[in-house]
């Protein structure tokens, strides 16, 4: 019975899309400034040295997608004339710049309404939501409130953290609500209660996910683990795994996909942590069946 694998890398883009500029992304071409950048020899380390060296996915046309997309040739990779796939890119219809955005325009369902974003302010929260997101929770305050990397936040609070009981909230460009929590001085238990309470309190702000980040150790060697999960709304359509499961085709989803798509259209979900672990995890479930 034929099969369909849809393996995504998040962030490695070929192109900006036609909405870049008010996100302040004009120009983006991830895969082609790594390229850029290893041709030049800025990417030289113990590991590796000189231009990008993927023979097996330019055998496969992935610098025609580069060229074709940006107008810009994929450094170090000379053109294929005669790709060994069928290859192409995609420009997005969806609105705003987030993940569920792409993943369910890829299953057929893209996101015409934009979604709601906190500004880049410090506090970044409504007063409101965090007043409310308290009381409903029963805990003792919050730290963060503000735009951050999730590990640069560890950093800045994580020992606070661990001494007040309050959870690290915070945001990013994306639409999310984040709550990071150390796993044994606070509980992952707890951390996923304060989720289901948080995501029912951001509806009213079309925000598309909220994020358990759940972290370990201790201060100055905090970890984030690979048991974070995503609280996201459903998408507002039937997707194309909603159709395969009705048809009795079995969907598998591997690594945070049910999340994403709210455990919709979903047989069995197989979950792994890191970008090897997802495609052992792939490789694994395609030799079962």
């Amino acid at each position: 019975m034929p099969r369909t694998c849809v393996l995504l890398m998040d962030s490695l883009g070929v192109g900006a899309s036609l909405d870049a500029h008010q996100y302040g992304d004009t120009g983006a071409n991830t895969l082609g400034h790594i390229a850029q950048a290893c041709a030049e020899g800025k990417a030289n380390n113990e590991q590796r040295n000189g231009a990008l060296d993927i023979p097996n996915l330019c055998r496969l046309g992935l610098q025609n997608v580069v060229l074709s997309s940006s107008g810009t040739p994929l450094a170090g990779c000379p053109i294929n004339e005669n790709p060994e796939s069928t290859w192409g890119y995609a420009v997005e219809r969806s609105a705003g710049k987030d993940t569920p955005s792409g993943h369910w325009e890829i299953a057929g369902v893209p996101v015409i309404e934009p979604w709601g974003y906190f500004p880049n302010t410090e506090p970044c929260f409504p007063q409101t939501l965090i007043q409310e997101f308290i009381q409903a929770t029963g805990i003792n305050g919050v730290l963060g409130d503000k735009h951050a990397s999730g590990t640069d936040i560890l950093i800045e609070y994580g020992e606070e953290h661990i001494r007040t009981q309050k959870p690290i909230v915070y945001t990013s460009a994306d639409s999310v609500f984040q709550i990071a929590a150390h796993e044994q001085y606070f509980g992952l238990e707890r951390l996923y209660q304060l989720c289901e309470i948080a995501r029912k309190l951001v509806d009213p702000y079309c925000i598309g996910r909220v994020i358990a980040r759940p972290f370990i150790g201790e201060v100055g060697s905090f970890k984030r683990t690979g048991n974070r999960h995503d609280y996201a709304v459903p998408p507002p359509k039937e997707t194309l795994l909603d159709c395969l499961k009705a048809a009795n085709r079995e969907v598998i989803a591997i690594g945070k996909t049910a999340d994403i798509f709210a455990h919709r259209g979903i047989h069995q979900t197989i979950k792994a942590d890191g970008n090897m672990a997802l495609f052992d995890a792939t490789l694994e479930a395609l030799k079962k069946k």
